[in-house]
């Protein structure tokens, strides 16, 4: 609602909208309406008079749902300035703390914007409290709200101490600080400026004689001070009557400058693996080559793919060809928009520094870099690493739905590099960041890529061992005109050590099977062992043995071969006894100490084992163990309700380990 009243304010919207009509800007998307909530990013431009010049800004709207911290830092690798927007009633919640810490990762320049001032039970003070008391001593307020809840009616503004009151008919003019303010507002704005002076020798000799800078040079003292995160401004509005709202838009305009000099960094000569590589900061020279940031694609089902991109230098012009710097691809850019929601804004350039976009790019997925150098086997910063925590299977529903089911896939992997698609047995796995983030990928797999699913839990992947050794003969033999089908061995199984796979030995003295044909006794070793033992699963850590066999001259093949080894496999795995190995993942759970007991004592009532536990540098603690994967199904989502959503998980596969007495897989 912030978005709407600033894009309201600047005239580039005729009325705002509503998130219960479905009428937003920024939330656009049929999946965002229903559920009324942000799902994605979605950037929208304005333009606003500052200073008599204008100031073109790009909001890049974020969820506030941890399933979608994908799309925050996406956001955040292109953002001169994150704006945290606070409620004046909710104060700081568990979105805003995770917020802040992805912008501070991200080294991005931090705002935070008070909303909601006009509501009942609104409470600035209380809200700017719990600012320091949790996100630290470098919040300066900016201003204080004259009046509060449904008497809020303007800011105190504390660099020039003065009053800016607003009309009901939204003009706004300014007053002397009321008299029930006055002092509260002149020792903030000592405060204030004594912080801002301290950063700088030349104003805080001045000042130390007596000769305070004026409101304006304190403003630009402030910008380069927000710019090198040495401090975040804390300003107050009401997005729903638009009091302040203006203030926010200037606030951004005064520290454009600064915050746009600051270089942006990509990596060079990064291997295959994603290792390696030398980072280089890229100046934001309209001279200099093209250089485009694609920090993220959408998949349009009228357009076809949407690039959103930010350019880092040089002029980016229609017609443009532009190698990615990652795959190779050489992309021609047709032509050019910005973007404010579903709306497409044609624009002839874009300029160092200008977000924008392009559609139809077929081989450039998100986070990718195009660059008129032929200079290839480069990335932007890498995003911070987001395993995965929730799967579902996905069944298609026709064989038309089957056959494009892998291509649309990829195509929303491509989007939304938190999604990950794997495999187990004849199941198609789709794992992401929570239960809606994998409920929408499959939404937009039908609505957008026309694929349709149904769904249902992710297997566990159990594997199984043997209990002891065992030995058994493999033998085919068949007999039906022309040459036959013979071949006979000899195996021992035994079993290895946790972790050990599989090991396949010839022990075959004197050629009683011929050295042809190992190679395909161990093939048909390897099928039966795939194909499950006798609880039905994959059989690893096991060590099998061909110790002697049986070929003829004419009968005996390959197939044939194969075929016995398989058959003699299956009959030692009977006699071997089987034992149930269960998948194990070790977890990681960063919670504020006060949970920390609730979360042991969850964990142990799932099987897991508590490995210790570390308090982190900003108190917080974080709590390693090692879980059954048959525990974690939900286990994200019961995390977040235990905890009032103040948890982060990390779940990282470790291995195999017996599956208790009397377990069904």
């Amino acid at each position: 609602m912030l978005a709407e009243a600033l894009l309201h304010r600047a005239g580039a919207i005729s009325r705002r909208g509503s998130i219960e009509q479905g009428t937003t800007v920024c939330d656009h998307e049929p999946e965002e309406i229903a559920r009324h909530t942000t799902l994605g990013l979605t950037p929208a431009w304005l333009s606003w008079r500052f200073d008599d010049a204008d100031c073109g800004i790009t909001l890049i709207d974020t969820p506030g749902h941890p399933d979608f911290v994908g799309a925050v830092d996406a956001a955040l690798a292109v953002a001169d300035v994150a704006v945290l927007v606070v409620s004046a009633i909710d104060g700081v919640t568990a979105g805003a703390r995770a917020a802040w810490s992805a912008a501070s990762a991200a080294g991005v320049a931090r705002v935070v914007v008070v909303t909601q001032e006009d509501r009942a039970r609104a409470s600035f003070r209380a809200v700017l409290e719990q600012l320091h008391r949790e996100l630290g001593d470098r919040i300066w307020a900016l201003e204080l709200p004259v009046g509060e809840a449904q008497s809020f009616q303007g800011v105190a503004d504390v660099l020039t101490e003065r009053a800016v009151l607003y009309d009901d008919d939204g003009g706004h003019h300014e007053e002397p600080v009321p008299a029930d303010l006055a002092e509260e507002e002149h020792l903030l704005h000592q405060e204030v400026t004594e912080e801002i002076v301290s950063r700088d020798d030349e104003q805080l000799e001045a000042y130390l004689e007596g000769h305070e800078p004026p409101a304006a040079e304190l403003g630009r003292s402030l910008a380069r001070t927000v710019a090198a995160g040495e401090g975040v401004p804390v300003v107050v509005c009401s997005a729903a009557t638009g009091t302040g709202v203006d203030r926010v838009l200037d606030l951004l305009c005064e520290l454009a400058p600064a915050v746009a000099d600051r270089d942006s960094s990509i990596v060079l000569g990064v291997d295959e693996d994603g290792g390696g590589g030398s980072e280089h900061r890229v100046k934001p020279d309209p001279a200099g080559d093209k250089l485009v940031h694609v920090f993220r694609t959408v998949a349009d089902p009228f357009v076809g793919q949407i690039a959103m991109l930010k350019v880092l230098s040089g002029v980016l012009r229609p017609g443009d060809r532009l190698r990615n710097a990652t795959t190779g691809v050489e992309e021609r850019m047709p032509g050019l928009f910005r973007l404010r929601g579903a709306d497409h804004l044609p624009v002839d350039a874009l300029g160092p520094g200008e977000i924008g976009a392009v559609a139809k790019l077929a081989g450039t997925p998100s986070g990718s870099l195009l660059w008129s150098r032929t200079q290839t086997n480069a990335r932007p910063a890498r995003l911070p690493a987001r395993p995965p925590v929730f799967a579902m299977s996905l069944q298609p529903v026709s064989q038309s739905d089957d056959t494009k089911l892998t291509t649309a896939l990829a195509r929303l992997v491509a989007e939304d590099p938190t999604l990950v698609v794997d495999r187990a047995g004849s199941d198609t796995i789709l794992r992401g960041l929570g239960d809606t983030h994998v409920a929408v990928a499959v939404e937009r797999l039908a609505r957008v890529l026309g694929v349709h699913v149904t769904t249902g839990p992710a297997p566990v992947a159990y594997r199984e061992t043997i209990a002891h050794g065992a030995a058994a003969e493999g033998k085919l033999k068949k007999q039906s005109g022309g040459h036959g089908q013979f071949a006979v061995v000899m195996l021992r199984v035994a079993p290895l050590p946790p972790g050990g796979g599989f090991e396949f030995v010839d022990s075959v003295v004197g050629g009683a099977v011929p050295r042809s044909y190992i190679p395909a006794v161990e093939k048909g070793v390897r099928d039966a062992l795939a194909a499950g033992g006798t609880l039905g699963h994959p059989v690893v850590d096991v060590r099998v043995e061909l110790f002697d066999g049986k070929s003829h001259s004419v009968d005996s093949s390959e197939m044939a071969f194969r075929t016995a080894a398989a058959m003699g496999v299956k009959a030692a795995l009977v006699q071997a006894g089987a034992v149930l190995l269960e998948p194990v993942s070790t977890v990681v759970v960063t919670v504020p100490a006060a949970a920390q007991g609730q979360v042991l004592t969850d964990l142990s009532g799932r099987r897991g084992r508590v490995l210790g536990t570390e308090t982190d540098a900003d108190g917080r603690t974080r709590v390693i163990a090692t879980v059954p994967d048959a525990e974690l199904a939900r286990y994200v989502l019961d995390l977040r309700a235990l905890t009032g959503g103040q948890a982060e998980l990390t779940l990282t596969p470790q291995g195999y380990e017996r599956a208790p007495e009397g377990a069904r897989a």
